[in-house]
């Protein structure tokens, strides 16, 4: 059944994004179509991304974090304040690139293109509907976890390079909160596994395509809301949103990994933020809200992309009303909440998930 409902959902989408391209651009197959349809279809995603997260991250942020604190925020440059990311993008790119003294330059250089780039690379397997997937391996959900966590190593590259102890500190912080996340995370992530009996992303999605009751699909946010909502608070902390945001707490260590960062430094760095924010979305669309698909059996009323791009959206505002609406916790509870609190919660239901699904098949 899910391998038949790929199928449907492959054609419904019309197959990957390279072999389109190659298609278009009359290169037939083989490895020269694959090569040049796959960095036009990468190049593609990533303007597109990098789009997203200059409109939400420069201009929604100020304006979400505004609304919460009863203010303006920006509204004069341009309209509706939207030039202020052209502002801000000349502003900080023309800023002169600081470079402390007893940096390791080049764990200090590299640190932030680590950070952005395992982001992007998750992005390959993430099906967003219409055609727009670049691959699709049958261990993509374990691809996308393992590139991912790299992430941690960049913040740790970032904390101990810079010479400065606030950024190792905030570094440790980052490493420590990850690794007591990411577990209770992927264990989430295996219980959905369980259900759709696959770690192919179509598959998973496709698996989601089973109607559930009264006209709604088989989400898994809907069949498994206990997962759904411990992946979320997971997700938090892998994106560092409060209550999470300990390894960035401006009272106790200034900025954290990224105090000693200017320049296009700092812009990779905040970049790199935004783009794991929305990864983690997209996670969480594939795997508990059907992917770039509606809720309602047979009615697709807007393309899948844009159902992928608004479900998206609504987890990013998600994470922005907890930056605006929760308090910090300390880092010894951040720790305590992560070891003995998500990470028995998770394996309960992992347990729990293949019970239930042994019992029913």
């Amino acid at each position: 059944m899910v391998q038949e409902n790929a199928t449907n959902a492959t054609a419904a989408g019309g197959g990957q994004l390279p072999d389109t391209i190659a298609g278009a651009l009359g290169l037939g197959s083989g490895p020269l179509a694959d090569f040049v349809g796959g960095l036009i279809g990468a190049a593609l995603i990533v303007t597109f991304l990098l789009t997203l997260v200059a409109v939400s991250g420069i201009w929604g942020k100020r304006k979400i974090t505004a609304a919460f604190t009863d203010r303006i925020a920006v509204n004069r440059v341009g309209p509706f304040g939207l030039l202020i990311i052209v502002a801000d993008a000349v502003r900080l790119l023309s800023k002169e690139l600081i470079v402390p003294d007893g940096v390791d330059r080049p764990a200090w250089d590299l640190a932030p293109l680590v950070m952005a780039s395992s982001a992007l690379l998750g992005f390959a397997v993430i099906p967003m509907g219409n055609g727009i997937h670049l691959a699709d391996p049958e261990a993509g959900l374990a691809y996308v976890f393992a590139v991912a966590s790299i992430a941690s190593v960049g913040l740790i590259m970032a904390g101990y390079a810079s010479n400065n102890k606030f950024s190792f500190l905030g570094g440790l912080r980052a490493v420590a909160q990850n690794l007591a996340y990411e577990i209770p995370l992927v264990i989430t992530a295996a219980s959905v596994v369980i259900f759709a009996g696959t770690l192919q992303m179509s598959e998973i999605v496709a698996a989601q395509a089973e109607p559930l009751a009264v006209g709604l699909k088989s989400w898994y946010a809907f069949v498994n809301p206990f997962a759904f909502l411990l992946f979320m608070v997971a997700n938090l902390a892998e994106v560092g949103r409060n209550p999470f945001d300990i390894p960035e707490a401006p009272t106790e260590i200034v900025a954290g990994w990224q105090t000693e960062y200017s320049s296009v430094y700092f812009v990779l760095a905040y970049l790199s933020e935004f783009i794991h924010i929305f990864l983690g979305a997209a996670i969480i669309t594939t795997l508990f809200l059907g992917g770039p698909t509606s809720p309602f059996v047979g009615v697709e009323i807007l393309p899948g992309f844009v159902w992928f791009v608004i479900k998206i959206v609504a987890i990013y505002l998600f994470t922005q009303w907890a930056r605006s609406a929760i308090p910090r916790v300390r880092i010894d509870q951040l720790i305590e909440i992560g070891w003995k609190g998500m990470l028995v919660l998770s394996f309960a239901n992992l347990v729990l998930t293949a019970v239930i699904v042994g019992v029913i098949v």
